[in-house]
């Protein structure tokens, strides 16, 4: 079995508690970074890893939106959501490191928590690049390993715990790897420490 499989059947495995999981720190912290991020959007959108649709609520009107996710378990509960909410979403099970939209497709693509799980985070990083179109904006909110000695030693400690447990990766260098995906113009916002960074791209080509 690959890495890919083997990460997807993770997810499809916590699909059902997964929000669960994760409800502390999403009232916490992670309920207004969403806001804040969804309500610049604008034009033909495409969400990347929308999960259980953890988003979905805070999805402005107006928007042409598209949803993808390789956990078919996921999509299944973000479509739920989407119904419920009323939400006008057209939902792809795709995987972003082999998108089969065109090229140039895409005002703005987002991503939330996305790229701990990517196993070719380059590689899904250039297919994010390929779709967007050369004037778009790509805003992505993403945990990354902690620049400061001792905490990141820590989470590499811990990442192959995290890893078995539902494929995510907590030591990931996401800016680093955003820059070889061949991105220029690139803005860095901290939100939590310097572990959880909003990262701001215009598609320049």
């Amino acid at each position: 079995m690959d890495i890919n499989e083997k990460i997807k059947r993770r997810y499809n495995r916590i699909a059902s508690v997964y929000d669960i999981f994760e409800q502390p720190m999403e009232l916490m912290l992670f309920k207004k970074w969403r806001t804040e991020v969804l309500s610049s959007l604008n034009g033909k959108c495409l969400e990347v890893g929308v999960g259980t649709g953890k988003n979905i609520p805070f999805y402005p009107d107006g928007i042409d939106m598209t949803a993808i996710d390789f956990s078919e378990k996921m999509l299944e509960k973000a479509k739920d959501k989407a119904n419920v909410l009323k939400k006008n979403i057209e939902f792809f099970h795709m995987d972003v490191q082999n998108m089969d939209f065109k090229d140039n497709t895409f005002d703005n693509v987002f991503t939330t928590c996305v790229f701990c799980s990517v196993p070719d985070p380059v590689k899904g990083l250039m297919e994010i690049k390929r779709v967007c179109k050369p004037d778009g904006k790509i805003i992505m909110i993403e945990h990354v390993r902690s620049e400061i000695k001792v905490i990141g030693l820590i989470m590499d400690v811990l990442n192959p715990i995290t890893v078995n447990l539902y494929g995510a990766n907590i030591n990931r260098k996401t800016v680093d790897n955003v820059r070889k995906a061949g991105f220029v113009k690139v803005k860095i916002t901290n939100l939590a420490g310097d572990i959880v960074k909003k990262i701001e791209i215009s598609n320049m080509k």
